[in-house]
């Protein structure tokens, strides 16, 4: 009696084992910010996206295919050439992510690793085609306006292809060796004709300031020639008495000057 109860309750087991593997494989989870696309054996691909959650299918004939819908960046590095036919090096960072209601169209047309087969194509060819109508200089100056004319072209192409692109910006671009080199003796060559024309100036303002003193010296001696010939040698007469009166005040005010009359030749007589 007890081995026929051990064989139900093992018999029961049993079911509720296999059961439970049927159960367990008809149903799968898609985590949060994923999609889904089924598979189905007989139909193919099917043209719902299964969006979050636990949900069902039918064991072996069907088969979900997870993607990732969330926004991941990606950085592309290009080398190209400008409009002066300089090398540059860009790098490019792309916020990108698939069109949830193409998800169909893109699994059966691109497969599972779109981002690899597509982004690295387009964006070489968008880079190239926009670089090359600037020059070296206007990739400096003007970068704003490239990054914005890449970012206009290259969301237009992704489009195409079923990809949604959040955010694309330039965070990388050099040129080549030989144009750095030719940018760093450009500018040590206009340092040297800043520092010349400084110098030509300063001579021109010496110039300038000994001509204006030399008139200035010309004109005194002019008048002072005009003056001795009106007045004769009376007016240097007056000089003389107005610079002896200048040096007697200020002599008058030294405390190390001592006045000793004429014919007196010292203040004190000393003992010999």
């Amino acid at each position: 009696m007890a081995a026929k109860v051990f064989e139900s309750i093992g018999k029961l087991g049993l079911g509720l084992a296999v059961a439970g593997g049927v159960v367990n494989s008809a149903l799968y989870n898609v985590d949060a910010g994923h999609r889904a696309v089924i598979f189905d054996r007989f139909r193919g691909v099917q043209d719902v996206v299964v969006g979050e959650g636990t949900h069902f299918l039918i064991p072996w004939v069907q088969k979900p295919i997870i993607f990732d819908c969330r926004s991941r960046p990606r950085n592309i590095p290009v080398i190209t050439g400008s409009k002066d036919l300089q090398n540059v090096n860009i790098t490019l960072r792309i916020l990108f992510r698939p069109v949830t209601a193409q998800l169909p169209r893109i699994f059966t047309s691109i497969g599972e690793d779109y981002d690899e087969r597509v982004l690295p194509s387009i964006t070489t060819e968008i880079l190239k085609s926009v670089v090359a109508r600037f020059d070296a200089g206007e990739l400096i100056t003007q970068r704003e306006l490239v990054s914005r004319q890449v970012s206009e072209d290259l969301t237009e192409r992704a489009a195409t292809f079923g990809l949604i692109l959040d955010d694309v910006s330039l965070t990388h671009l050099t040129f080549g060796k030989e144009f750095t080199e030719a940018v760093e003796m450009k500018q040590v060559a206009q340092q040297e004709a800043e520092r010349a024309r400084f110098i030509v100036e300063k001579a021109e303002q010496q110039k300038k300031a000994a001509v204006i003193s030399a008139e200035g010296d010309s004109k005194a001696a002019e008048l002072i020639a005009n003056s001795l010939a009106t007045a004769g040698g009376g007016l240097i007469e007056l000089r003389k008495l107005e610079a002896a009166e200048d040096i007697a005040y200020q002599l008058s005010r030294s405390r190390n000057i001592t006045y000793l009359p004429s014919g007196q030749s010292v203040l004190l007589q000393l003992p010999q």
